[in-house]
């Protein structure tokens, strides 16, 4: 399993937090996701057929792209 974490600056509600994760849990080979709107930073836990192309993908198609890969 692969597990990244994005900035995702536009997220500002718990709201945000809401979609992110029902959106990208929707995703085949998603097996988690956080989203922390306080921290602007969305956790991601997938194994293949998902990506960081296919997450990236879609997040950018929700209004809210990733800026950035945080290493941790």
């Amino acid at each position: 399993m692969n597990t990244v974490t994005y900035s995702v600056p536009a997220m500002h509600c718990a709201h945000c937090n809401h979609t992110i994760e029902m959106e990208l849990r929707e995703l085949a080979g998603v097996q988690s996701v956080k989203a922390d709107f306080p921290t602007k930073k969305v956790e991601i836990s997938f194994d293949a057929p998902a990506d960081e192309q296919k997450i990236r993908a879609l997040l950018s198609e929700i209004n809210y792209p990733a800026e950035g890969l945080i290493t941790i």
